[in-house]
C-alpha cells in the first residue's frame, strides 16, 4: 500500500538531509588549509519479496522475474577525498606543504586516540620555547620536536624534511632537526576530531613513519600551505541535485498521502 511509499520516501528525506549537512560543511571549509572534502555514500534497504524468480508453474515454466518492493535508502557512510589541495605561497618560513602522500604528526591529549593526531595542515609557528607548533587555537606540538633558536635567520625547510637556519656570524646553515611524516594504508578510515586533525582507527591501520622523499612518502615545500581541496562548483551542483531529490521525495509523500485519502473515502 501507499504506507510503504511514504516510509521509503521518508528514508530518502532523512538520507538527503545528511547529504545536505555534508555539502554545507564542505562549502564552509572552502578556505580551510589542509581540509579534505567528504562525500556521502548511500545503500538501499531491505526488500519485501512477494514472488521469487525461477518458481515453476503447473506446466513447468519458470517465472522469469521476481517481485520485490524496496523499503528505501540509508546512508552507508561518509568518504573523505584525500587528493592534494591547491598550493598557496606564503611569506612565513615555517609554513610547510606535503607534496604527495603523508601527514604531519602532532601531540594531543591522551584521551584522543593514542595521544597522537595527524594533519595535512602545515601552518606552523614557533612557540615561546622555539618549538614548532600548529598555529591554531590549541597550538599542537609537532612530533618529532623541532626547536629553532630565537636568533635564527633564513629558516628553510628542505624537500627531504631537514629544517635549516643561519645563526648570527655563521656562513653555513645549521640543522634544527629532521621532519618526519606518516602514511596510512587506508587514510579514508581515519577518524576526524576537528581542528584539521585525524586520529588512527582500526580501519585506517597503524601509521607508517618515514622521511619525506623516501619510498611512498611525499616531499616537503617551504613557504607554502596546502589549500582546501573543496571544489565549490562541484559542491554547488551537488547542492542543486540534493534539493531536487528532496523535492521529488516530498512529492512522493504527498502522492502517497492523497492515495491513502482516496482509499479512506471508499467507505463513504
Amino acid at each position: 500500500m501507499a504506507i510503504i511509499a511514504m516510509q521509503s520516501a521518508a528514508t530518502g528525506l532523512r538520507a538527503l538531509d545528511t547529504r545536505l549537512d555534508v555539502i554545507a560543511n564542505n562549502l564552509a571549509n572552502v578556505n580551510t588549509e589542509g581540509f579534505k572534502s567528504s562525500r556521502v555514500n548511500f545503500e538501499d534497504l531491505l526488500y519485501l519479496e512477494r514472488a521469487q524468480p525461477g518458481v515453476e508453474n503447473a506446466i513447468g515454466d519458470q517465472r522469469p522475474t521476481g517481485l520485490y518492493v524496496g523499503l528505501g535508502v540509508d546512508v552507508s557512510g561518509t568518504q573523505q577525498d584525500f587528493t592534494i589541495g591547491t598550493p598557496i605561497s606564503t611569506t612565513s618560513d615555517t609554513d610547510i606543504m606535503i607534496e604527495g602522500r603523508g601527514f604531519f604528526k602532532v601531540q594531543v591529549e591522551d584521551s584522543l586516540g593514542t595521544g597522537e593526531a595527524f594533519t595535512r595542515n602545515g601552518n606552523f609557528v614557533r612557540n615561546s620555547d622555539g618549538e614548532l607548533v600548529l598555529a591554531n587555537s590549541d597550538g599542537r606540538r609537532l612530533i618529532p620536536n623541532i626547536t629553532i633558536p630565537d636568533n635564527a635567520t633564513a629558516i628553510q625547510v628542505q624537500p627531504d624534511g631537514r629544517v635549516m637556519y643561519l645563526a648570527p656570524g655563521d656562513t653555513e646553515p645549521s640543522e634544527a632537526g629532521q621532519l618526519a611524516i606518516s602514511i596510512f594504508t587506508n587514510p579514508t578510515g581515519l577518524s576526524s576530531i576537528g581542528g584539521n586533525l585525524w586520529v588512527e582507527s582500526a580501519a585506517s591501520g597503524p601509521p607508517i613513519e618515514g622521511e619525506p622523499g623516501t619510498e611512498n612518502f611525499g616531499t616537503l615545500r617551504g613557504n607554502t600551505l596546502e589549500g582546501s581541496n573543496v571544489d565549490p562548483s562541484r559542491e554547488l551542483i551537488e547542492l542543486i541535485r540534493t534539493q531536487r531529490a528532496f523535492e521529488m521525495n516530498s512529492q512522493a509523500i504527498r502522492a502517497a498521502d492523497e492515495t491513502l485519502q482516496s482509499i479512506a473515502q471508499l467507505r463513504r
